[in-house]
């Protein structure tokens, strides 16, 4: 087994979720949603840390309840996700190679999805999980109503899914050179293509959901059960 470094940003506010609580912090089936989103890379032993960076420490010890694994540590996180990622990075151990960026909010990711993505990115240097869409994708400008301008062929189209697992230093040097604002990066291959990198696409599962909405959480619930 390949070890690698794992990080977790957590410094989102959960807009979207609504509400007071932050989403990480929900209970599904005893557990809250950050430990969830954890639990799958403590139970590796080619995880050699995670990094969490998040905007308060404190909210999120207690989120982790009573875990005491000495690979977990906090950091400061940024105004953005791809900032929050480049904090979390940069602490990596940099004699490790490969380094897996997962979504806080993703608390039913399986040991198959860790297992193929990384394989795929000891082969070609940056590997995502993904799924193909099924919706039909309209292009227009918004805001609503708004005119269509084209139907986009859905057989091109995948939604993108974590851990996105990249080589450390490739994904340093993408930031370096990287020609967007980073508040306007969405996710972490995005650096790779942007620096003339490939990116490969491996089998996603449906389970592996996001929590975006209460609904999404009460989905996870059910799945759990």
């Amino acid at each position: 087994m390949t070890p690698f470094s794992v990080v977790i940003p957590a410094a989102g506010r959960s807009v979207r979720f609504g509400g007071s609580k932050n989403k990480l912090f929900e209970t599904l089936a005893g557990r809250s949603v950050l430990q969830r989103a954890l639990d799958p890379f403590l139970a590796r032993p080619d995880v050699v840390e995670i990094i969490i960076p998040c905007s308060d420490e404190r909210s999120i010890h207690q989120a982790l309840g009573n875990e005491t694994d000495a690979r977990i540590r906090l950091c400061p996180g940024g105004p953005s996700r791809a900032h929050s990622v480049l904090a979390g990075v940069r602490l990596t151990r940099p004699d490790i190679t490969l380094v897996a960026i997962h979504d806080a909010a993703r608390p039913l990711l399986s040991q198959e999805i860790i297992d193929r993505t990384l394989l795929a990115a000891e082969i070609r240097g940056a590997a995502v999980p993904a799924m193909p869409m099924h919706l039909t994708v309209k292009e227009a400008i918004g805001p609503l109503p708004a005119r269509v301008l084209r139907t986009i062929p859905r057989q091109t189209l995948w939604t993108m899914q974590t851990p996105q697992i990249i080589r450390r230093r490739s994904l340093l040097e993408a930031y370096d050179c990287c020609p967007l604002p980073l508040d306007q990066v969405t996710d972490d291959v995005q650096l790779i293509e942007l620096a003339g990198g490939e990116v490969w696409l491996v089998d996603g599962e449906e389970r592996n959901l996001k929590i975006t909405t209460q609904m999404d959480l009460l989905l996870a619930e059910r799945l759990l059960a």
